[in-house]
């Protein structure tokens, strides 16, 4: 599958966007060649660049950046503009997702309208037409996400009607999302149907996860209750935690037990390579650009499974001894075991990043190449990369450790939570990190649902961290104020053996949980108006 699914080079002449305006795309006339509809191989071709639009490493990246797990220094980009409070309509993400998702959703529709043609059987249609609707599905969820209300429509339009049609509430979106899912489920398969050379293809689990997902964001608990007990319940597939959690991101161990889905990555062929601006110098660096905060490295326990700040075992002078072991296969810090956790044949090799340690590694400040917060990015990392650091390891985009955190934070939120809960969810994602004291085993029954609001929520950052996820989190806590606001701090290697002040993060509650409608597009459209709160029209 993963290497059927990139020989698309046909699709790119066969779907030729020209339009100004992104949500029209008119396609040549070869979307008219009855040929192309009649042959199954062709129609998968069309339908593996859908996939290609879903999803890739650089945009996990990039949502990654709209987060407090890590800083962009080198120059202004539009996320850091973003975390700035300095971002209008015209800013060029807001523009560039629209006509991203646009493209994807384009590609879909011309799919659905077509694919009937397709001389398959029923079954075989259904199935296909069943992955371009979750893909469709997919992308109206990532849009009215950022943007809230947003132009709405389930068919191929025209130019007029693109540059007139408006905005339809986010409510009326994931209606529309969650009829989508429950409505295909039937045609897609278990993961345990799929033939090997199908692996990545969306399954019945994935559907389950999107609708969880969904139900999460909009805090419907209960329905996120249901969902995540349909996962876990092995009816839709057999999902278990991955014995290494370090492990999951290796590309030795795809399509492991505990991915629902990923985008596939492929030798040579496809690969992506964003981690060439994010690892040590020593490893290939070229620009430490995308560097994990000391807020990320912060939030992991100590392994008595305390907070840092309340844990007797917590020592500043070695602050990354005796922490939650996923802390070293999220990120490398000063005096890093590298040898001891990268199997690269290395023996006794160290990382150094503090100043003055004569490392390539170490930090000389916020416009230099070496980190300017300190810190690497390990999580991802592949010994048996490519030139220029680039990589072929699938990305994990759902897995069964975020339905646990879900079930769980679900329970808390409904007052629900119980031993029971806990020892299904929390405590086997310890264990499979590493964790053997009680306290960080057991449940802590003297917590109320606060108390444990805020455990589960670190437990969710330390488990996800660097998968895309964590603005998303805030976005739906209403948190940007508690976790955007105010000055991102590198390692103790200020003056004074002070913490590196960066940016000053500035969050407007009123504003900055939706994006502006992009500048460009209002311009087109004036039905497009008005723009989010906070933003100019």
């Amino acid at each position: 599958m993963k290497k059927y699914r990139y020989i698309i080079a046909t699709l790119f002449v066969v779907l030729s966007f020209s339009s100004c305006n992104d949500m029209d795309n008119p396609p040549t006339n070869s979307y008219t060649d009855a040929n192309f509809w009649t042959s199954i191989e062709k129609s998968q071709y069309m339908l593996n660049m859908a996939y290609n639009q879903l999803y890739s490493a650089g945009k996990m990246w990039n949502d990654e950046r709209l987060s407090d797990n890590v800083f962009q220094g080198r120059g202004f980009t539009d996320q850091r503009t973003i975390r700035n409070g300095i971002a209008d309509a015209s800013t060029g993400i807001f523009n560039g997702e629209w006509g991203d998702l646009y493209g994807g959703i384009k590609t879909c529709h011309v799919f659905l309208e077509h694919i009937d043609a397709l001389q398959a059987s029923d079954d075989v249609k259904n199935n296909m037409k069943a992955q371009a609707r979750f893909i469709r599905a997919s992308l109206f969820f990532r849009l009215t996400n950022f943007y809230g209300a947003i132009p709405f429509f389930t068919k191929d339009i025209t130019l007029d009607e693109a540059n007139s049609t408006a905005r339809t509430s986010h409510d009326e979106v994931i209606n529309f999302i969650h009829k989508e899912l429950e409505e295909i489920l039937p045609y897609l398969p278990t993961k345990e149907q799929l033939d090997e050379s199908e692996r990545g293809k969306i399954t019945q689990a994935a559907a389950l996860m999107l609708q969880a997902r969904a139900y999460l964001y909009d805090s419907d608990w209960a329905n996120v209750e249901k969902y995540c007990q349909m996962l876990m319940s092995g009816d839709y597939g057999h999902y278990e935690l991955f014995p290494s959690y370090s492990g999951l991101f290796e590309s030795a161990n795809e399509y492991n037990p505990e991915v629902i889905m990923d985008v596939s990555y492929v030798p040579t062929t496809r690969t992506w390579g964003d981690l060439i601006d994010m690892v040590p110098l020593s490893k290939g660096g070229r620009v430490a650009s995308t560097v994990p905060t000391q807020s990320l490295v912060d939030n992991y326990l100590t392994l008595d499974g305390d907070p840092i700040g309340e844990s007797k075992t917590y020592n500043e002078a070695a602050p990354y001894d005796n922490r939650d072991p996923r802390l070293t296969a999220t990120v490398v810090y000063d005096r890093y075991d590298w040898s001891g956790n990268v199997s690269d044949g290395t023996t006794g090799e160290v990382i150094y990043t503090r100043p003055g340690s004569g490392s390539a590694d170490a930090y000389q400040g916020l416009n230099a190449n070496q980190s300017c917060t300190g810190y690497y990015v390990r999580k991802y990392y592949d010994p048996n990369h490519e030139a220029d650091v680039q990589v072929s390891t699938n990305i994990i985009t759902m897995r069964y450790a975020d339905v646990l955190l879900m079930y769980a934070e679900a329970m808390n939120e409904q007052g629900k939570m119980t031993a029971d809960v806990w020892n299904r969810t929390i405590r086997p994602i310890r264990q499979r990190t590493g964790f053997t004291a009680a306290k960080a085993l057991d449940y802590p029954a003297g917590m109320n649902q606060e108390q444990m609001r805020q455990a589960l929520r670190r437990e969710r950052r330390s488990e996800l961290a660097l998968e895309g996820l964590r603005w998303y989190d805030i976005k739906r806590w209403k948190a940007g104020s508690q976790y955007l606001n105010g000055y991102v701090h590198g390692a103790r290697f200020g003056a004074n053996n002070s913490y590196i002040t960066l940016d000053n993060y500035q969050f407007n509650e009123n504003r900055d949980y939706l994006w502006s409608v992009p500048q460009a597009q209002m311009d087109i459209n004036a039905n497009l108006k008005p723009n989010n709160p906070g933003w100019s029209n």
